[in-house]
């Protein structure tokens, strides 16, 4: 990629070839015709690459906003075009998974294969008394059986609730008496770092005490003893054994309105919120907004490293690959064991094209220096993806340098659990910025507006809305509507705009510059400082791998602010150091961002999908209780 000078800042263009070859070569064109008609816009998207039982009625219905309606009236099911379909084309013999499991255990499924295993256990849940609308909840470690039993729930109409593997006992059953389950879905145990996490004993903690559960079913994945319940607890491999497990199911068909999953958000903010998502409209936009984005190709080797367990999974490990007919990769280890090298290593052994991950697991990496990715042939990158959290310059730098040898095009992509599918995101046509998730997806429209809903001007910050419906969005939050209008809606009703809840500024060129959480950006002496830019000015410095930082109280300035910084390998604390690291975030933002202290740590508070909790880091600062931690990763 070579850089642009007709843009302002640093500015990367992709190559004549890369854009020619793009699924949309012209954003702008592409962007304007989709905004001057919506409903055609996603109509014609809808027509012409997915498959209906039943067309609809009217492409988007508003008329009880924000309670909005997609594709209403038509009659669809997501497995019908996720698997089905494919099996009356040469997609069937195709790869549809490569999973690699941690003690390198490696399992290929055929789009065939899966089709077959889904169909199978979608006939044991149908035996056990599954049907359309009944909630049944997964917590197992990343292995295929997790995407298995997605899909099969999706095939019955049954609404699937996803806990990562590795909550605690009290989230796993918060999340079970929230949704009413009537079924877990577990495994034995999962491998992690060399040790296993035993899923299965903390399931049967959180049954013991959930009054709906009425069978559990559990795939032996680790093989330690685990206890059994005689009436209650199935193994999967003998219940796939039995007659009723018919490799010929029916799909239901499905309203393309009717719920297909709850999802619970992190709980970084307060009691975590049930994410209702549908057939038709998610199926739409997330097929959609892969294929644009990373430019998806028959031939591509995809590789999303996030967890089946969250948003990034659920939309883009597992139903718009299969959609969209592609090859994915599936590994259900960390990234550094048994050394920092085995991504590298599963890139270079299975040809991977496209890489997506985010940029907490990219810092970390990075600790470890370019030695180890430099000992591998990576020359069949050639898009890599960013997702989770702004993604600080350094870091974008670094994996466009070190990972994708600076050909290959970095998509920062910024959306939630909520939107279901990508909402700012470059495409690999458009210009980059190290830091910016550049511009609304098409037929996406954001702005940044102050308090009343004005506009704010170039790089003022204001807080990031998007004006208009977009068919992956929730629905609701389960069985709370009025939670649902208060969390997003409320604070610009009279305009009918989301509310995200970041903050963000735009540059002179239209690009988003996404700053962080509402609730993380700090005031200091009357100035809004975001949390992710202090962040970036630290890692910036070589010493630095990671870093967060937080406000703390401060009666002259309102606040002062702390700064917990991880370092690289050749780095030692000092406090020469820690006075170096506080000079140069007043050189790269200015005095007012300083740190009153630096803390040099060996670890961060995170969610298990990498958001760093800097609640935990407030409420320790002020020697407060930090609260519920069951979402962090190692509480």
């Amino acid at each position: 990629m070579a850089k642009d000078p007709s843009m302002t800042g640093e500015v990367y263009y992709p190559a004549p070839e890369v854009v020619h070859g793009a699924h949309i070569p012209n954003y702008d064109k592409v962007h304007q015709e989709a905004l001057a008609d919506l409903p055609g816009f996603w109509g014609k998207i809808a027509a012409e690459n997915f498959e209906w039982y039943k067309p609809w009625k009217q492409v988007l219905d508003d008329s009880n906003a924000p309670f909005y309606k997609w594709f209403v009236d038509a009659k669809t099911n997501i497995i019908h075009n996720a698997l089905d379909r494919h099996m009356r084309t040469a997609i069937r013999n195709k790869a549809a998974l490569i999973f690699e499991g941690e003690p390198g255990d490696l399992r290929i499924y055929t789009y065939q294969r899966l089709n077959r295993e889904v169909c199978k256990f979608a006939s044991v849940l149908r035996a056990m008394g599954v049907r359309k609308g009944d909630r049944v909840t997964i917590y197992m470690g990343r292995i295929p059986e997790l995407m298995i039993a997605m899909l099969a729930c999706a095939k019955v109409g049954a609404i699937h609730s996803v806990v990562y593997g590795g909550f605690s006992t009290e989230a796993l059953l918060g999340r079970i008496e929230d949704s009413e389950s009537k079924l877990l879905i577990t495994c034995d145990g999962a491998w992690l770092r060399g040790e296993i996490v035993k899923l299965k004993e903390i399931a049967n903690a959180a049954v013991d005490r959930a009054g709906t559960i009425e069978n559990v079913i559990c795939v032996k994945r680790t093989g330690q003893p685990v206890e059994m319940v005689s009436g209650r607890d199935h193994w999967y491999h003998e219940m796939m054994a039995l007659p009723i497990a018919s490799t010929k199911a029916e799909t239901e068909v499905m309203d393309a309105e009717d719920p297909l999953f709850i999802l619970y958000t992190s709980g970084t903010t307060g009691k975590p919120k049930a994410i209702l998502h549908t057939h038709g409209g998610y199926m739409v936009g997330t097929a959609t907004t892969l294929k644009w984005t990373f430019d998806l190709k028959p031939e591509d080797v995809w590789w999303c490293a996030a967890d089946p367990g969250w948003i990034t999974g659920h939309s883009y490990i597992v139903y718009a690959p299969l959609i969209n007919g592609a090859t994915s990769i599936m590994y259900e280890g960390a990234p550094t064991f048994p050394y920092p090298d085995r991504w590298w290593q599963i890139v270079e052994k299975y040809g991977v094209t496209i890489l997506y991950t985010a940029p907490t697991a990219i810092r970390g990496l990075m600790r470890f220096g370019e030695s180890w990715p430099n000992r591998y042939d990576l020359s069949s990158l050639r898009l890599l993806g960013s997702v989770g959290e702004p993604i600080n310059p350094e870091a974008w730098k670094w994996y466009h340098r070190v990972i994708g040898k600076e050909k290959c095009p970095v998509m920062d992509t910024w959306w939630q659990t909520e939107t279901g599918h990508f909402m700012i995101t470059p495409l690999p046509s458009v210009p980059l910025k190290p830091g910016s998730a550049t511009r609304a997806f098409p037929g996406v429209e954001v702005d940044v507006v102050d308090e009343e809903g004005h506009s704010v001007g170039p790089n003022e910050e204001g807080f990031l809305v998007i004006k208009r419906p977009w068919p992956g969005m929730l629905r609701t939050l389960y069985r709370d509507p009025d939670r649902y209008v208060e969390a997003y809606w409320s604070r610009y009703a009279e305009q009918g705009w989301y509310l995200p809840g970041d903050s963000a500024r735009r540059d002179e060129d239209g690009y988003i510059w996404v700053i962080g959480r509402i609730d993380d950006v700090i005031k200091v002496s009357g100035y809004r400082l975001g949390t992710a830019e202090i962040e970036s000015a630290l890692v910036s410095h070589p010493a630095v791998a990671e870093a967060a930082v937080i406000g703390v109280p401060d009666e002259l300035r309102g606040n002062h602010i702390n700064a917990y910084c991880i370092l690289r390998q050749g780095f030692e604390a000092s406090e020469k150091l820690k006075h170096d690291l506080k000079d140069h975030v007043g050189h790269e933002m200015g005095p007012i961002a300083k740190p009153t202290e630096v803390f040099i740590v060996n670890s961060l508070p995170k969610t298990r999908s990498g958001k760093i909790m800097r609640r935990v880091l407030r409420a320790q600062a002020l020697g407060q209780d930090v609260g519920d931690v069951s979402t962090l990763e190692d509480s």
